[in-house]
């Protein structure tokens, strides 16, 4: 087996005689070492290959009846005695469109619960907010990727594609100077025109700041803002506040690096800011996302050709993932389930009282928090997620997770959460399944079946199906993903996130089609009124979503992380990924290429901090939070700053970075702090 990239453009999968062509231009035929080694695991053998049932503490083999009987007899069990709402569901973002959308009608008709989350609530729910507010739509690039590399300047915040998204960066370094905000100098910083280092949770300070020097130095859009904005007055006297000396003080950002930012982003024809989790994942993301919104919308970027706002997703269908009704407080084309006409429209769909949908449950920190508590559910489905390893928090959320009375877990290897579950069922992989993707801008995309899964594995649909007609809903769950997106179809009609006029085939016809693209009138083709050819790639470029057409300014004030640096814990804990590995690294850590590329945990600190310490490279250093102790070997770099330390969130056990992470949340997207806790090293030495 192996990857061919083509002229076309297209990467094709060869395994002896079958081929599937996945992607398209974004990529330019190109794919980062994650994606270019995942065949490796398709025939690894640390793949399920047969259901697990625990018996006497220990997981056995089972038999699909055996283990799906099981299930269903211990959820009606639980429900019985404590209501719907006892057995809960936790998705992820890496989800088909297919899955994601039957998840969601999973928990709300299937169980009658509302407690259904996703893991994506931890990677781009503060940025999703943010333009929900600024622009009335949520799409995190509302402009094809190809615009990013015809870009005069571009600011990039919080983001290290260099290491997390190889095939992106050559769309970054392809434009014009790059301007990169970012505590480390990563890879990517060092191509970047100008790198900004400010503390630790200070970005929100930084770009109220850079705004207050626009204003300041006569660069704002005038005719812009009063034609297709309000609000920008509010924002004006805000930002009065942060002038450059203060901002300096607040977040170690030199005034003169300050004033060149703004000349770069101002001075360009065509710019565009970028948002993505090193501004997002913070007890005040959201305000954070806001303030750069801010900043772009006084420049007169979104909505203006070649220009723009945009959030990277960060999950292989984080956009679509966040569609379709697996988070707490959502229906099917982005609805929210607390709109009666949105609830009317989805209850037709699927065909149920309108009354028996339930309400919005907890977003995804809140839900594992409550499992096993009195008021909280005693059962938990997971799909597509490894909170035992990925969540905040994570030694009190494995708590929680053993104090269930049922955890099944889908997955296609014994992850950290599947150790803990009751049941644990064999998935398929991506290239043993048909169904679609939302790519980071807005394409809906097929992943097409490449060849069978091995006997014994099932996909989630599935699955999910089975389960759903073992609960007696039989007719109501298709298992066929084709099947499942028609209903999707139409279930979005008319939402935010319309994709009643797309179809298997469109995608096939025209390379992918971007969102919005609602049913063609009767009788127009799919390139007619309303869903032009290839849907909308580029959006607001006549008007916002909200009613009034315009894009409203958002005030927002800085404010401390929820957890400072102290006397006893002195440093800032930053975390994030590396090229090898992607997420829990549940399945990069089984790949043995990127295993040997990345064997281990580390903790990134600075030499003069390691020295004033006694840290040498490579030796075995305790990182302590007042939630607990990981444990890593140190790694020596001048890259960041000397209050900060740095640690992948990959591996679990004594190196499970997410141990030391705190729980707070921010107010708007229930977010968490993944992006500084307060934490001190503690070298150890051989003898301990």
């Amino acid at each position: 087996m192996w990857l061919e990239p083509g002229p076309d453009g297209r990467t094709t999968v060869r395994p002896r005689a079958l081929a599937i062509r996945p992607g398209g231009p974004p990529g330019r035929a190109a794919l980062c070492q994650k994606g270019w080694t995942s065949v490796e695991l398709l025939d690894s053998p640390e793949r399920l290959r047969t259901p697990l049932v625990r018996r006497a503490g220990e997981l056995l083999p089972a038999s699909w009846d055996a283990a799906m009987d099981l299930i269903v007899r211990r959820i009606r069990e639980i429900q019985r005695q404590a209501g719907p709402d006892a057995v809960a569901v936790f998705g992820g973002g890496g989800l088909t469109n297919e899955k994601a959308y039957a998840l969601g009608k999973f928990a709300r008709v299937a169980l009658g619960s509302a407690n259904i989350d996703y893991n994506g609530r931890f990677c781009m729910s503060s940025a999703a907010a943010a333009a929900n507010r600024a622009f009335g739509l949520d799409r995190g690039m509302p402009f094809p990727l190809a615009d990013v590399a015809e870009a005069d300047a571009i600011l990039l915040v919080g983001s290290n594609p260099a290491e997390t998204m190889p095939p992106f960066t050559q769309h970054l370094v392809a434009g014009g100077a790059l301007v990169v905000v970012d505590p480390r100098r990563t890879p990517t910083a060092e191509q970047a025109a100008l790198h900004l280092q400010p503390t630790p949770g200070t970005d929100l300070a930084l770009a109220c700041g850079l705004l207050h020097i626009a204003i300041a130095l006569g660069h704002l859009d005038e005719k812009y803002i009063a034609r297709r904005t309000t609000g920008f007055d509010e924002v004006r006297r805000v930002v009065a506040n942060y002038w450059p000396e203060r901002v300096e003080r607040i977040t170690g950002v030199p005034l003169p690096d300050q004033r060149r930012a703004v000349q770069i982003l101002a001075g360009a024809e065509r710019a565009m800011v970028l948002t993505a989790r090193g501004a997002e994942q913070h007890s005040k993301g959201t305000d954070t996302v806001s303030a750069f919104v801010n900043l772009a919308l006084a420049l007169g970027l979104p909505g203006t050709p070649g220009s723009g706002y945009a959030s990277l997703t960060g999950q292989g269908n984080g956009q679509g993932g966040r569609e379709h009704g697996q988070k707490a407080d959502q229906l099917p084309g982005y609805r929210r389930i607390d709109d009666p006409a949105a609830r009317r429209h989805i209850a037709e769909v699927w065909d149920v009282p309108e009354a028996s949908l339930p309400g919005p449950g907890r977003s995804a920190y809140e839900l594992l928090d409550s499992l096993g508590t009195p008021a909280g559910p005693r059962g938990l489905l997971v799909f597509g997620s490894n909170p035992a390893v990925s969540a905040p928090n994570a030694r009190h959320i494995g708590e929680r997770l053993r104090s269930l009375e049922l955890l099944v877990v889908s997955d296609l290897v014994r992850s950290e959460t599947a150790e803990l579950a009751d049941v644990v069922l064999p998935t398929t992989q991506w290239a043993e399944e048909d169904g679609t993707m939302t790519n980071l801008e807005g394409r809906v995309l097929r992943r097409r079946r490449m060849r069978p899964p091995p006997p014994g594995v099932r996909t989630d649909l599935e699955v999910i199906a089975d389960l759903a007609a073992r609960l007696g809903h039989a007719a109501r769950f298709p298992a066929e993903p084709e099947a499942v997106f028609e209903e999707l179809r139409r279930a979005s009609r008319g939402g935010i996130a319309d994709y009643s006029g797309v179809s298997y085939r469109r995608i096939e016809e025209e390379d992918g089609v971007y969102w919005p693209s609602p049913q063609p009138a009767e009788g127009t083709a799919p390139g007619g009124a309303g869903s032009a050819a290839g849907g909308t790639p580029r959006m607001f470029l006549d008007a916002f979503a909200h009613p009034d057409g315009r894009a409203r300014f958002v005030p927002v004030e800085y404010r401390p992380a929820a957890e400072e640096p102290d006397e006893e814990y002195p440093l800032y804990l930053s975390t994030g990924r590396i090229m090898q590995h992607y997420q829990s690294g549940a399945q990069t850590r089984r790949v043995p290429t990127l295993l040997a590329g990345a064997p281990r945990p580390f903790v990134e600190l600075h030499p003069d901090l390691a020295a004033g310490l006694g840290i040498e490279e490579g030796q075995p250093v305790r990182v302590v939070s007042r939630r607990g102790t990981a444990r890593a070997e140190a790694r020596l770099s001048t890259a960041i700053r000397r209050d900060t330390v740095f640690m992948p969130f990959h591996w679990s056990g004594p190196g499970r970075a997410n141990t030391l992470v705190g729980s707070a949340l921010d107010p708007q997207s229930r977010m968490p702090e993944f992006k500084v806790s307060a934490v001190r090293l503690e070298p150890v030495t051989c003898d301990k």
